[in-house]
């Protein structure tokens, strides 16, 4: 039998976990498909796809610095790859091409199901204007917080974010000045400020009582926001590394129809990192 081909497309995608992510969903599941890293040009992405997609190719999944390429490329778009300006999985539907964002989807699923924190109601604070920021922004309104609050260096593209989404929910945008005096129940870092062992000039007594600390990056320990977050009297602190698992399952069952358990994958990863 014929395997189905999926992969994950970026440069650099080396580092990429999604390969072991999906081979263990496609175990779980018994699906007969094979998963692969692709490596694109800078200036080579519509090409790239088109290539695999011609050689019988599936599916894909997007990672930087493309997500915006895959949402121009795609022909059809889910609500939320559409207001995000932003895709990370690609199917391809005979002629067609279809994108979505599954993103904010999974990093709710992360929070809400994994981690038991409701956000309904919740005063929610998000660093970071970039395609991090865009792809989360429509799922965590969804879940209809008391308030979202935008946060960026530079201002101005945070409140036109907030113009933007403004029709979805309680939205708000700023410089990290703004934040001054004001508490959040939960804070999530979309920068990638983690990346280089940076901070985001967050200042002191943002995080409110019993308050979560969210940062979309994973690595070995805490993050200097999950450190600065603990100093700060965070009562909780969370990593990426459920995001990132959550969000593949989403793309895994947008192409096999098939939903597979998270859990088993997330704690066989956290294991690797230890």
């Amino acid at each position: 039998m014929i395997e189905d081909r999926y992969a994950v497309i970026g440069n650099p995608v080396e580092h990429s976990k999604s390969p072991q992510i999906h081979a263990a969903f496609a175990a779980q599941t018994a699906q007969h498909m094979r998963y692969d890293r692709l490596l694109a040009p800078l200036d080579g992405f519509r090409a790239q796809v088109q290539a695999f997609y011609a050689a019988g190719g599936k599916g894909l999944n997007v990672t930087v610095p493309f997500k915006q390429d895959a949402w121009r490329l795609a022909m059809r778009l889910s609500k939320r790859a559409q207001l995000a300006e932003a895709v990370n999985t690609l199917r391809f539907d005979g002629p067609t091409i279809y994108g979505d964002n599954t993103d904010g989807v999974g990093l709710c699923t992360d929070i809400c199901d994994n981690l038991g924190v409701a956000l309904q109601g919740k005063r929610i604070l998000l660093l970071g204007a970039g395609g991090a920021v865009r792809g989360v922004l429509l799922p965590l309104l969804e879940r209809h917080p008391a308030s979202l609050t935008v946060a960026n260096r530079t201002a101005a593209k945070a409140q036109q974010l907030a113009e933007q989404f403004a029709s979805h929910g309680p939205v708000s945008g700023g410089g990290y000045a703004d934040l001054a005096g004001q508490s959040f129940d939960v804070i999530i870092n979309g920068t990638s400020a983690s990346l280089t062992d940076e901070l985001p000039p967050l200042p002191s007594g943002c995080f409110a009582s019993g308050s979560l600390a969210y940062d979309m990056m994973y690595g070995k320990g805490l993050t200097p926001f999950l450190q600065f977050a603990q100093q700060q009297g965070a009562a909780r602190q969370a990593d990426g590394l459920g995001m990132l698992v959550e969000q593949a399952a989403e793309s895994f069952l947008l192409w096999r129809d098939v939903k597979p358990r998270t859990l088993p994958v997330i704690a066989q990863l956290r294991t690797g990192l230890c």
